[in-house]
């Protein structure tokens, strides 16, 4: 038989996986090691029989084909059967694993089953890995195991409210919907309520425990005294924690007279006080517990002079560790070692958020003199529902909401000066204000928007928008990725970025030191941080474009942190050359070949590429696009505003690289969830108005990452091509850099991709290739024309890039009169632009002459005078009228080596001059008609023709 192991005190989780499991592998039978959670139990005191189970003592090992772990990974966890692995070891019985606890992957020291078929992954349910293997082989579960299945997954998510919940363990939870998981069930067991005993123990908590207020996190701790193990001390842990309103709670049940202890602890963090939860594993683990970041337990105990009649299954459900480790002495007792826990969460909880953290800055503010007409623009312009009203020494005098400007318009006072309407009693706060401060203030005063003051100068301001945000965010910025290979930390992403970068890294570091000099916040950013995130998952994504974003701001209005930065390193190191694009607030640094990179003598290190390295410093900023297709209008800003104006989710992340929190992952929109779910999702709705090539763009990454484009996205972008605002910017004086220079680096790209055909028909579809022309698009014919390019370029060099062929071809759809502009505004070289604008006369020149050449040499002499794009090109667009003796012209006639040349003519006495060429073309041209073939016949033909010093053939 094969065997499904459920650990001691089998929770609704390893219940839910085994039972699926045994789907997996019919015939399977399910082994309760060492008992279950009292809610369990109670479920399967009515359901037990849908599901095959077997007492332990029934197993006759010799008959055992397969052991299967389930909800853990450690050998304690199954102490019972703690002996049934040797045998499997000394049998070599496969054993597979499916856990959710990354304990095990992540510090392979202690994972007991190395040779294990192991499926660890972190999701916020081990029964959600089963469910995705189930859907990958087409197994439907009947009614009652899809039932416990999903009991198994609400329990261990919250109903998928944990922090630990993924889009993964949403996906299974509509799957087991489907297949009839019975949701009165599901909602009448998943919260049974406690026992008399946990109420019992409940009411104790409640009168002995002890809260504390940490820099407004509320700490509690409770010691109980029990005769032995309680089951289900986690539900009276999440109940207590739930009624006092606790961010963190540590519960300790020391067994009477035992000289052991469990101990159960849950964290959760507000977003206001923190990016990151705490976490409590490590704390755990070194007691040997285990669990998740905010669900951990342990039991304490000294290793030796144990009870002889301790309880087999005495750890508490959630534990993942070896119930009787200790880190501390051994003859340290449970209540010393609980009072050490305490003091470590203590030391972990992190300092609140503040404004400083959140506040938009520079702030965009108005003179009181200034029109009300005047700030409606500025607020449409901008995309603000309120302005900051300062006076001539930049000192706050007042606030002005849309709200005020349009009231004041419907009276029509447009030309008054907002000082008559603005509100100048004004709350504000300082950067050191917390966000609970910052949130009772907004809803006491019903404010949307608060200045921050530093010593009374505007240094910035927090919306209510800045506070949804942070609410909305994920809590854990550690990497989410539907791939094996799972991140514990932050730091180990920031590991795995200097791994990938480790030539350059060493200029990473100095300019992560000069900025933390200067107090600014160094970030990579962009496709960086997606191809990195993207990589951990196999091949890695080459990281070719190291971008780098300085959020400095606050006194920095005119120049930027990220130019300052660059001319402080080109100061400091000689070896560098900064380049400063000041109009776009931004810069390059410049290594050149064998120039040292770290100066320290100690370390120095020297950049030998062939190529010089170019690292792209900006300045964290914000954008605005004064019409659509142009080049934005950028102002200093921070991060978040930085992240926010760029176009693709995936594309909107930022990597921290200094400061106390390296590794840091900014993700404010979802980046991550869009990579997991192989989406290109756009920021904002009018994206595609703004910058047309942001279409090119979605297609690049959809086509090269093997993605989809998000439905709302393709939605957006066919509005913005079927509004006509291309048409009309193509009729436009203005200049439109979007539909221009900016466009032709996105066909690049896509034309030179393996991936060009699905790029062309997806731009096709989408109606893209009208941002070129209104009246360009992909026809049967085209489609013809360049594959056949792709053929002929494949087999022929014709000295010009693929894209230029194929980008050649598709403008040359238009009429001749649009081409040489359409070539003109995308930039291209005067070859390709002498092409476009004779491609038309050559072609009917050719129409009319070539098919009369009825002798191969009259076919060489009209084709001669082309080069091999121009021929690619017209017998492409005519492949029946043109295409053969343009084919038979480069593939042999063109080959064909001329039998003489002018050695030839002097060796028979002839003297230089222009009859040379006159006998040299008679000769070439009887030798591609095939009447001369060798050297004798063509020096007898020259004789019989050409007496020596005549100038005519006979």
């Amino acid at each position: 038989m094969d065997l499904v192991l459920c650990h001691t005190v089998a929770d609704f989780d390893a219940l839910g996986a085994a039972v699926g499991v045994t789907r997996l592998r019919p015939g399977s039978r399910i082994v309760l090691t060492g008992g279950a959670h009292p809610a369990v139990q109670d479920f399967l005191s009515i359901w037990r029989d849908e599901y095959p189970f077997i007492d332990k003592r029934a197993v006759n090992l010799q008959e055992v084909r397969s052991l299967t772990l389930v909800d853990a990974s450690l050998r304690d966890r199954f102490g019972p059967v703690a002996d049934w692995f040797d045998y499997a070891q000394r049998a070599a019985l496969p054993i597979y694993i499916y856990d959710h606890h990354s304990t095990a992957e992540a510090t392979p020291e202690r994972f007991d089953f190395p040779v294990a078929d192991a499926c660890i992954e972190t999701v916020g349910a081990s029964t959600t890995l089963v469910v995705e293997r189930l859907q990958q082989q087409g197994l439907m579960p009947t009614p009652a195991e899809a039932t416990v299945m999903a009991l198994g997954i609400h329990s261990d998510t919250g109903s998928l409210t944990f922090e630990q919940a993924t889009v993964r363990d949403a996906a299974a939870l509509t799957w087991l919907m489907g297949q009839g998981a019975n949701q009165q069930i599901i909602a009448d067991r998943k919260d049974p309520g406690l026992s008399p005993q946990l109420q019992d123990l409940l009411a104790i908590a409640l009168d002995t425990i002890t809260v504390e207020t940490i820099r407004g996190h509320q700490l509690g701790w409770i010691q109980l005294t029990t005769p032995s193990f309680v089951p289900g001390l986690s539900s009276l842990a999440e109940q207590l924690g739930t009624l006092l309103g606790l961010d963190t709670l540590l519960l300790c049940s020391v067994y009477q007279g035992r000289g052991k202890a469990s101990v159960i602890g849950r964290s959760r963090t507000h977003p206001f006080f923190s990016r990151r939860p705490i976490n409590l594993l490590p704390i755990f683990e070194a007691r040997g517990g285990g669990g998740h970041a905010q669900a951990v337990s342990a039991v304490l105990g000294e290793r030796k002079g144990l009870p002889a009649d301790a309880p087999k299954d005495n750890e508490p459900e959630e534990g993942s560790g070896r119930p009787d480790a200790l880190s501390e002495a051994p003859e340290a007792i449970p209540e010393a070692i609980f009072e050490s826990m305490v003091n470590e969460v203590r030391s972990l909880i992190p300092h609140p958020l503040t404004a400083q953290s959140l506040m938009s800055s520079p702030v965009r503010t108005i003179l009181p003199e200034t029109t009300v007409e005047q700030a409606q623009h500025t607020l449409l312009r901008y995309g603000h529902v309120g302005l900051c009203v300062v006076n001539g020494d930049g000192a706050l005098v007042g606030m002005i909401s849309r709200r005020d400007i349009d009231i004041a318009l419907r009276h029509g006072l447009g030309h008054a000066p907002v000082k008559g309407c603005m509100s100048s009693q004004v709350k504000s706060i300082k950067p050191e204000t917390s966000l609970p401060e910052i949130q009772s203030l907004m809803m006491t005063y019903d404010i949307g928007r608060l200045p921050v003051l530093r010593q009374q100068q505007l240094v910035g301001i927090v919306t209510r928008t800045d506070l949804l945000r942070q609410l909305h965010q994920p809590l854990s910025m550690a990497p989410v990725l539907p791939h094996k290979l799972v991140l514990r930390s932050e730091h180990e992403l920031y590991q795995s970025l200097q791994e990938r970068i480790s030539e350059i890294w060493p200029a990473i570091l100095l300019i992560a030191e000069l900025a933390d000099q200067n107090g600014w916040a160094l970030y990579l950013v962009g496709g960086a941080v997606r191809d990195l995130l993207l990589g951990l998952s196999g091949d890695p994504y080459p990281l070719t474009d190291i971008d780098l974003v300085v959020d400095g701001t606050g006194d920095l209005i005119t120049t930027g942190a990220g130019v300052l930065l660059a001319e402080a390193i080109e100061s400091r190191y000689p070896q560098v050359t900064a380049q400063i694009h000041g109009d776009f607030q931004t810069a390059s640094l410049v290594w050149h070949r064998d120039q040292a990179i770290a100066s320290d003598a100690a370390s120095e290190i020297t950049w030998n590429s062939r190529q010089p390295l170019l690292i792209d410093i900006a300045t964290a900023r914000s954008e605005f696009y004064p019409y659509p297709a142009s080049n934005p209008e950028v102002e200093a800003s921070t991060i978040r505003q930085d992240l926010y104006r760029r176009d693709f989710t995936m594309n909107a992340m930022a990597l921290r690289l200094n400061g106390s929190q390296p590794g840091e992952l900014l993700d404010f929109f979802g980046g991550q969830l869009d990579l997991q779910q192989q989406q290109v999702r756009v920021l904002h709705a009018n994206s595609f108005i703004e910058d047309p090539t942001r279409i090119f763009r979605a297609v690049k990454f959809a086509t090269r990452l093997g993605f989809s484009i998000d439905a709302q996205s393709e939605q957006f972008i066919r509005y913005a091509v079927s509004s006509g605002i291309y048409a009309q910017m193509q009729d436009s004086a203005l200049k439109a850099p979007a539909l221009q220079t900016r466009l032709t680096k996105e066909l690049r790209y896509l034309l030179s991709s393996p991936h060009w055909a699905q790029a062309i028909a997806q731009l096709d579809n989408l109606g893209a290739w009208t941002c070129l022309h209104r009246s360009l698009q992909l026809s049967p014919v085209l489609w013809r024309q360049l594959h056949r390019m792709i053929r002929w370029l494949n087999k022929f060099d014709v000295n010009q890039p693929q894209w230029i062929m194929l980008l050649e071809l598709i403008i040359a759809q238009l009429s001749p009169q649009v081409r040489v502009q359409i070539g003109t505004n995308l930039g291209l070289s005067n070859q390709s632009l002498d092409r476009l604008k004779k491609l038309h006369q050559w072609e009917n020149q050719l129409l009319d002459q070539l098919p009369q050449a009825k002798k191969p040499s009259l076919t060489y002499q009209l084709l001669r005078p082309y080069a091999r794009p121009e021929l690619l090109l017209i017998s492409d667009r005519h492949p029946y009228t043109l295409g053969p003796q343009i084919w038979q012209y480069v593939v042999r006639l063109s080959q064909i080596p001329p039998l003489i040349n002018g050695a030839s003519l002097k060796r028979l006495g002839f003297r230089p001059g222009p009859q040379f060429r006159d006998i040299l073309t008679a000769v070439h041209a009887a030798t591609l008609d095939g009447e001369l073939s060798t050297v004798q016949a063509a020096e007898a033909y020259v004789l019989a023709h050409y007496p020596s010093g005549e100038k005519k053939p006979i």
